[in-house]
Order: C-alpha cells, then structure tokens, then sequence
C-alpha cells in the first residue's frame, strides 16, 4: 500500500528522482541482498542471506530511487502484541535525504494496520529513531529478540545497541 513519493527536501536534493518505498517484490531481493552484505561486512547488520529475505519477502518493505534498490527494513513477528523493526539500511550514497524514516513509517503503518499494539527495534541511531516517535526502553522488555537473534550476535556480551519502542 506505498506509493511513489516525491516529497519536499527529498525532491529538491535528488532533482526529481522517482522515489518509492513499496512492498518488496522477488525481483528486488538480488539488490536487497547486496544492501544487505554491505551492511553486515560495515557492521551495522546482522546477515540475512538472498534466501532468506526471499523466504520472508512479504515482511520487507524497498526504498528506490528510479527503480534502484537503495534502502530496506523488515518486521518480524515476536508475538501477536510484538513486532520488531529490522535489517534497516540505506545505501551510502542515498543516506540522509529521509529514505530511512519513510522506511520506518511505513514499517509502523503496517504494524498498527496489523493491531500490534508495540514496536521496537535494537539500534545504534538512537535519536533517528527517537525523532520518528519512539522512546528509549530497557531491552530486557524483549526476551524473544535476545533469545533469536542476540544470542547469535558476535557483540552478545558487549552489546553496543539501545531498545527502542514505539507504542501508538
């Protein structure tokens, strides 16, 4: 359900460059992929191979810009109440012309379309996320993250990343 975008400072700093965040469809996972790769070897994700984004496609939302790939974000279900926002990551190139926050806003559009009554994420752009609504929180509200994911985490003992929530 997003449309084509073309808005106020995003416009003027890409002179009119077609902007989407659209739900991810098959042929998008190869450049997810990639952004998915860059992100893991620079540290900032956790890896997710080009099977399993394809696996969970329907979770996922892309940022384009003329029908590039350059930014993405997914949610995972922790439990009926419980949804965490996820592999967020903007290309290089395309950082800090808003994509990451439409990314997130769309990824919270579809929570609350879906009832779920809380969003979280672990993350080291704090205030990103604080500028989009969420407050800081305790990561020991999320047990079903640190037991999936954390747990595999090479930084598990020394984690360096702040819960955040969002809670409409």
């Amino acid at each position: 359900m997003v449309a084509t975008r073309s808005i106020g400072a995003l416009e003027s700093s890409m002179d009119g460059a077609e902007i989407a965040v659209r739900a991810a469809q098959p042929a998008d996972v190869a450049g997810m992929a990639a952004l998915v790769q860059e992100n893991v070897r620079a540290g900032h994700l956790l890896p997710r191979s080009a099977a399993e984004i394809a696996a969970s496609l329907g979770d996922w939302v892309v940022a384009l810009v003329n029908d590039q790939v350059v930014g993405i974000g997914s949610l995972l279900l922790m439990n009926p109440d419980l949804v965490e926002v996820r592999s967020l990551a903007v290309a290089t190139e395309f950082r800090s012309y808003g994509l990451g926050a439409l990314i997130v806003n769309e990824l919270v559009a579809q929570a609350r379309a879906r009832r779920i009554k809380t969003v979280f994420a672990l993350t080291r752009a704090v205030n990103f996320f604080v500028r989009l609504g969420f407050t800081i929180t305790d990561k020991e509200r999320f047990p079903e993250k640190v037991w999936r994911d954390c747990v595999k985490c090479p930084l598990v003992t020394c984690c360096d990343e702040t819960a955040v929530v969002f809670e409409p």
